[in-house]
């Protein structure tokens, strides 16, 4: 967590949800976009959770890794002041959201997001060519024409702080990408608490955070 993250977390007293990943510990098993893929309902053709293959250097000299990637909930957003309705917010937990009645599909918000979070797909496929009892039962209509993303699975989130569990630590209320992590590769939790898993990695190991130098602030 940056500098900047840390001086904006001592200003809330409430909750920051942001994500580690360890990538000498993720072994590009792909669970976590499965996983992502069937708690949000995603049409074929969109993941908001990708493990990127990535091989650095040259022959006989070369390393590969896995990058997982996907929303990530900037501190400093640039997808939210430039969404001319309002559809794409910040929570005060910082958790950027979309309102899918609001948005006009402008496509404002993925221009200017660095990380190719977000999708808007106009036309409807199936994975079999043809609608599926399954697809039919899960659809989301609302969401054909609009922008959409990875919500750190916002739901779970807050049904289960709801229900007294901690996401995080209660599977139930962690997103689903996190939860499923064969490896534990994937953490999530709350960077204000600094008990938490998350806060503990990034104090005492070495990290990294995308494209720091454009001044989002990634979680």
């Amino acid at each position: 967590m940056s500098e900047h993250a840390v001086k904006n977390s001592a200003l809330s007293s409430g909750k920051r949800w942001g994500m580690t990943v360890d990538i000498n510990r993720c072994v590009g098993c792909q669970t976590c976009t499965i996983a992502c893929k069937h708690a949000n309902d995603t049409v074929p053709g969109v993941q908001w959770r990708k493990v990127l293959d990535v091989e650095t250097g040259k022959f006989p000299n070369v390393q590969r890794m896995f990058m997982v990637v996907g929303c990530q909930h900037c501190a400093e957003p640039p997808c939210v002041p430039v969404c001319p309705t309002g559809a794409t917010k910040q929570r005060d937990d910082g958790l950027v959201t979309m309102d899918y009645d609001r948005c006009i599909g402008c496509a404002s918000c993925a221009v200017a997001c660095p990380y190719q979070a977000r999708t808007i797909v106009h036309k409807e496929e199936f994975y079999y060519g043809e609608e599926t009892v399954q697809e039919k039962a899960v659809a989301h209509k609302d969401r054909f024409g609009v922008a959409q993303k990875c919500t750190f699975c916002i739901s779970r989130i807050d049904d289960g702080l709801a229900a007294g569990l901690d996401p995080g630590v209660d599977p139930e209320a962690t997103p689903a990408c996190a939860a499923s992590c064969i490896t534990q590769a994937i953490q999530f939790g709350d960077f204000n608490n600094p008990d938490s898993i998350v806060s503990r990695l990034v104090t005492e190991r070495d990290y990294f955070q995308m494209h720091l130098e454009l001044g989002t602030d990634p979680q």
